[in-house]
């Protein structure tokens, strides 16, 4: 089941914080460590940090951008200690472990860790399903990256040890799948002319919003892309007939 849980680290700056979170990792037996454009790796002060976890950053896995690193995944938490402008399901790091492990057993999570200096950007966050934060003193609650993964680790390795694990009755669709629906969706919007080019607004990043944060199940999204499928196929049969009108307008 741990296997199951990444931690993703974005655009880290210094190579030791690749190899320190590797060793905090493998204390608390995760094994899955994916890198979202690392400023410098494979480096060796890295392997220096890891210790006895080098096996964890010769294995790691990196890619180019988050979505990348998140598409086969059917949760996404995203790591923050600041408050944000829109609205995502808090968890604080222990509630967030029960989450994780409760979900890790029927399919595949991310955790995600930004930067050194600024943390995720607005947009990594409005990818996730949830936000996490770790309580800490509110007159300097930021924390180092390697120690904010060490206590997110501690806790799902205490969540795993005492688990009951139930089953899932219905999963949850992947990343990639939830990308393919919104790409849909604006399409029908746009077709239907709800999103028009010159008032675009934020439509499509409040639905977005919306749906990463009421998690539709899999037989759930079936049902939005049969509906969406519907709405394509009505503004198909509707378009013809626009456009013999306009035609006939043009003749005359």
């Amino acid at each position: 089941m741990l296997d199951n849980i990444r931690i993703v680290l974005i655009n880290t700056f210094h190579p030791g914080n690749i190899g320190a979170a590797a060793r905090a990792m493998k204390n608390m037996g995760l094994s899955q460590l994916y890198l979202v454009d690392p400023r410098v790796f494979p480096d060796e002060e890295a392997d220096s940090r890891a210790a006895g976890a080098k096996d964890l950053l010769d294995n790691a896995v990196v890619v180019d951008s988050l979505d990348e690193a998140i598409a086969d995944c059917q949760l996404v938490i995203g790591t923050s200690a600041r408050n944000r402008t829109f609205d995502l399901p808090i968890f604080d790091a222990h509630d967030c472990a029960k989450k994780v492990v409760g979900e890790a057993q029927h399919g595949k999570i991310a955790i995600i860790f930004g930067r050194e200096t600024m943390g995720l950007h607005n947009a990594e966050l409005q990818k996730c399903n949830y936000h996490v934060y770790i309580p800490a003193n509110p007159d300097y609650p930021v924390l180092n990256v390697s120690a904010a993964i060490q206590l997110v680790c501690y806790e799902i390795w205490q969540a795993h040890s005492k688990a009951n694990y139930v089953e899932q009755e219905q999963p949850y669709p992947r990343q990639k799948e939830m990308a393919l629906f919104y790409e849909h969706l604006e399409n029908a919007l746009r077709s239907t002319r709800f999103i028009i080019p010159q008032h675009e607004g934020k439509v499509m990043e409040k639905l977005r919003r919306y749906f990463n944060r009421s998690r539709p199940e899999k037989t759930e999204l079936n049902m939005l892309r049969g509906i969406l499928r519907s709405i394509d196929e009505t503004v198909a049969k509707i378009k013809p007939v626009s456009d013999q009108a306009n035609d006939k307008g043009s003749e005359s």
